[in-house]
C-alpha cells in the first residue's frame, strides 16, 4: 500500500478479532446460567436505574378478577362492591387473583446499522446477547416472553409463550438473522424498519404488558415517538441502547474509505470538524432519546458494547450494590 492511499475500513469487525462479529446458539443459550440479578419488575434496589418516578411505570403483574361473593366476617371492607351492595341487599365482595403472568415482548434490533463494534463485540451481538439474557430471565420468574426479531432480510414474529416455550424459536431467529448480517453485500440499511416493527409490536402486546426496545435507535423519528406513545399508555417501554464507543468519539486514523454495501466514500478524520460533526451527531441521537424518555417516564437503559453485558445489567439495575453486601454476610447472590 502506497504512504498517501487511503485504508479501507468497512462496518465490520477488525481483523484482529478485537470485536466479535457473530453468535451462536449454544453462547445464548449457555446464558441462561447467568440470566440472573436483574430484574425488570417494580421492585427495584436503591441503586437500580428503574427506581424513583420509573418505578412507578412499571407495573409487574396485575389482579384479575374472579368472582363476586357475599361478605364473611373478617373480608377487607375496601374489596366490598358497594352498588352490587346495594343492588342485592347485602354485601357482597370482589374477589381478585394475581395473575399468573405478565407479557413481555422483546423488539430485537438486528439491522445492518448494528452491524458495528469496536472492542469486544459488534452491536449486533450485544443486542443478541441482551435479548437472550431477558428471555431467560422472564420465564424464570414465570412470566409470558415473545419477541419481534428484525433486519433488512426478514422480521420473525414470535408470539408471547408461557414458561420457556418461545425462548428457542427467539434465538433461532435471532442467530439466524444475526449471521446473515454482511459488510460487503448490496443491501443497504433501512431506517423504517424500526418503525414497521412498532406497528408490529402493537398487536402482539395488549395492555399491562413490557415491550423492550433492544436497539441503537437508528431511524427514530417523529412517527416512532408516535408509536411509542400509543404502545406505552397501556403497556411499559423500555429501552435498551446499544452503542459503542467509537459512535461517541471517532478517532483519528487518517484518511480511509468507509464502505457500505456497494457504496464507498473516501474521508479524512483527522479533520478536525469531522470528528466534531460525528460526536455531536451521536450526542444529539442520545439526547433525543433521553428526553423523549424523560418526557413519558421510559426507562433508558445505556448498554456499551466494550463491556460483559451481564455486569453492565447488574449494574444498571442494582444487583451488584446489594449483591456485594449479601456476599460480606456470607450470603449467596
Amino acid at each position: 500500500m502506497a504512504m498517501d492511499e487511503p485504508k479501507r475500513w468497512q462496518r465490520k469487525a477488525p481483523s484482529n478479532g478485537a470485536a466479535r462479529a457473530y453468535v451462536t446458539l449454544d453462547a445464548l443459550q449457555r446464558l441462561r446460567h447467568r440470566a440472573r440479578g436483574f430484574s425488570f419488575l417494580p421492585r427495584q434496589p436503591v441503586h437500580s436505574i428503574l427506581t424513583g418516578r420509573h418505578a412507578s411505570r412499571l407495573r409487574g403483574r396485575g389482579l384479575n378478577f374472579e368472582e363476586l361473593r357475599r361478605y364473611v366476617e373478617g373480608d377487607d371492607i375496601r374489596t366490598i362492591d358497594w352498588p352490587a351492595t346495594a343492588r342485592l341487599g347485602s354485601p357482597y365482595v370482589r374477589v381478585y387473583t394475581e395473575e399468573r403472568d405478565r407479557t413481555v415482548l422483546l423488539l430485537v434490533d438486528q439491522r445492518l446499522s448494528m452491524f458495528f463494534g469496536s472492542r469486544r463485540a459488534m452491536k449486533s451481538v450485544v443486542a443478541a446477547e441482551v435479548a437472550a439474557l431477558s428471555a431467560w430471565r422472564v420465564t424464570s420468574l414465570g412470566d409470558r416472553v415473545g419477541a419481534i426479531v428484525f433486519s433488512e432480510g426478514e422480521v420473525a414474529e414470535i408470539r408471547p409463550q408461557a414458561r420457556s416455550g418461545a425462548v428457542p424459536g427467539l434465538l433461532e431467529a435471532v442467530v439466524r438473522q444475526n449471521r446473515a448480517l454482511r459488510a460487503d453485500g448490496e443491501t443497504l440499511a433501512d431506517p423504517g424498519l424500526f418503525n414497521d416493527a412498532l406497528r408490529r409490536a402493537t398487536r402482539l402486546i395488549p395492555h399491562d404488558g413490557l415491550l423492550c426496545l433492544i436497539t441503537d435507535a437508528f431511524g427514530a423519528d417523529d412517527e416512532t415517538v408516535r408509536l411509542v406513545t400509543r404502545i406505552a399508555a397501556h403497556n411499559d417501554v423500555l429501552t435498551v441502547f446499544i452503542h459503542d464507543p467509537m459512535e461517541a468519539a471517532l478517532p483519528d486514523m487518517g484518511r480511509v474509505v468507509v464502505a457500505e454495501g456497494p457504496h464507498q466514500i473516501e474521508v479524512d478524520t483527522a479533520a478536525r470538524g469531522l470528528l466534531d460533526r460525528f460526536a455531536a451527531g451521536f450526542a444529539e441521537r442520545r439526547a433525543r432519546i433521553a428526553g423523549f424518555a424523560r418526557d413519558h417516564a421510559i426507562p433508558v437503559l445505556p448498554i456499551a458494547t466494550d463491556h460483559d453485558v451481564v455486569d453492565q445489567l447488574r449494574d444498571l439495575l442494582g444487583h451488584r450494590v446489594a449483591s456485594s453486601a449479601a456476599e460480606r454476610r456470607g450470603v449467596r447472590g
